[in-house]
Formats: C-alpha cells, sequence, structure tokens
C-alpha cells in the first residue's frame, strides 16, 4: 500500500514471480498427465525455487532474499547429506539415481525445493502471525512439514527415494515427519535472521504455498494414477490450516 492508502503497483520482482508461478502451475498441470514425469517434476522445481525469490525480492530486495534462499538450501541440503549416511534425522532411506545431479549423494533439486517452500511457508506464517518471532518460526516449520505429507507419497510413487523401512504412512515413516519439524524450524530460524523485515507480509509467497496446497489436493483426489484420497485429505486439511491462518487477515478487511 502507498501513503495515500491506494495499492502500490506491482514491482517488476513482483510480476515476474507471478508470470514463474502460472508457469509452475502449468508444469504442474502436465506433471499429473504424464505417468513418469520426472523431468517435469525437476521443473516445477525450479519453477517453485525462481517464483520464491522472485515474490520475496519484492519484499526485501533480491540480495537479502537470494541470501535467505541459500540458506534454507544449504541447511536443506545438509540435512540430507546426514540423513542419508546416518538415518537421522528423518529415518533410513536413500535415493535412487533418477533425479540429477547429485552431489554428494543428495540431489540438487531437492536442497531446491526446501528453499522454495521454505520461502512461501515462513510468508505464511509471518502473515499468520507477524508480531512473534516464536510464533513465524513455529508456524512456518510446522506449515512446511505440512507439505511433506503430499511430498515423501509422490515421490516414493516416482521411485526418486526409498525407505529402509517403510512405515504406516504410505510407505513413509512416522518419525520422517518429527525430522521434518526439526529440520524445518532450522530453516526458520535462517530465514528470519536472513530478512531485513521478516514479519513483513508477501501476498505473492502466501499465494504460492496456496497454489501449491491446491494443486497437490486436487492431484491426489482425482489426477494420480490412481487417485489416493487419504493423502489427499491429510495434506489438504494440514496445508489448509496454514492456508486459512495466512489469508485471514486480509479476508477480514
Amino acid at each position: 500500500m502507498t501513503a495515500t492508502g491506494i495499492p502500490a503497483a506491482p514491482s517488476a520482482a513482483g510480476r515476474a514471480g507471478a508470470a514463474l508461478l502460472a508457469a509452475m502451475v502449468a508444469a504442474q498441470v502436465a506433471t499429473g498427465l504424464q505417468p513418469r514425469p520426472i523431468l517435469l517434476t525437476s521443473v516445477v522445481v525450479l519453477l517453485l525455487a525462481a517464483a520464491a525469490v522472485a515474490f520475496a525480492a519484492a519484499v526485501h530486495t533480491l540480495p537479502r532474499a537470494a541470501a535467505a534462499f541459500a540458506a534454507a538450501v544449504a541447511a536443506g541440503y545438509a540435512a540430507e547429506w546426514i540423513g542419508t549416511r546416518t538415518g537421522v534425522p528423518f529415518g533410513d532411506y536413500h535415493y535412487t539415481g533418477l533425479l540429477v545431479p547429485q552431489p554428494g549423494g543428495v540431489p540438487v533439486i531437492v536442497a531446491l525445493a526446501w528453499g522454495g517452500m521454505g520461502l512461501a511457508a515462513h510468508a505464511a506464517a509471518s502473515a499468520a502471525a507477524p508480531a512473534s518471532r516464536a510464533a513465524r518460526v513455529a508456524l512456518g516449520a510446522a506449515a512446511l512439514t505440512a507439505w511433506d505429507l503430499f511430498l515423501d507419497p509422490q515421490m516414493i510413487r516416482l521411485g526418486l527415494w526409498v525407505w529402509h523401512e517403510p512405515g504406516p504412512y504410505r510407505g513413509v515413516p512416522l518419525g520422517n515427519f518429527a525430522g521434518w519439524l526439526a529440520v524445518s524450524l532450522l530453516v526458520m530460524v535462517l530465514i528470519d535472521l536472513s530478512l531485513p523485515d521478516p514479519a513483513a507480509r508477501s501476498t505473492g509467497l502466501a499465494a504460492l504455498y496456496t497454489v501449491m496446497a491446491v494443486m497437490e489436493t486436487i492431484g491426489f483426489a482425482v489426477v494420480f494414477d490412481p487417485p489416493d484420497p487419504l493423502v489427499a485429505a491429510a495434506g489438504g486439511i494440514c496445508m489448509g490450516v496454514f492456508v486459512l491462518l495466512a489469508w485471514r487477515r486480509r479476508w477480514r478487511k
């Protein structure tokens, strides 16, 4: 908003973010129509990461957005590198060779996903609780972990990684989600510390989180073959809670 109360025109970064988000939606739709969409899956993550950085740059400047994204990517990569070697914090698993490149046995695209969705989850939490760093970090970590209710079952379907001891949630061990929450807390702290005004609201990033929630829910409910109502409901409800929290202040105006 400007000082006169008139909505400010979208910045170049904001317009770029919107274009990248639209491209991501198109790629996500194409992914759901393919039987083995490995390449398109990587394209979706690349567009997700680029859109997240662009939307963050529109609010925080490009250097700050890039720093926050890089911190989240580094934390995600480190967690995956340690996890594939020790089973901590996610459980015993390994990546197959389908996602490349894999420096140190961890696909680069996976680390980029931590960064892109980390920024989106942090923005959703900032919209829900702008006044409290502790609340932003806690809500953001929970919002990012909610996304994994979709991510792990989908990646197992595609054969991108394998659990050594499958668990009860579509083959995913429940301890994996505790590990995701722990790493997500670190990611949220790093993002929060990297931004000059971490409580500043990014409508674009909140929209990115919302779009991911909607697209994943629809995908598991009716698009994927076979559909999976359990994952659609679990992921849709959990991510939906944070979508509602992120937008409730704007809806009340």
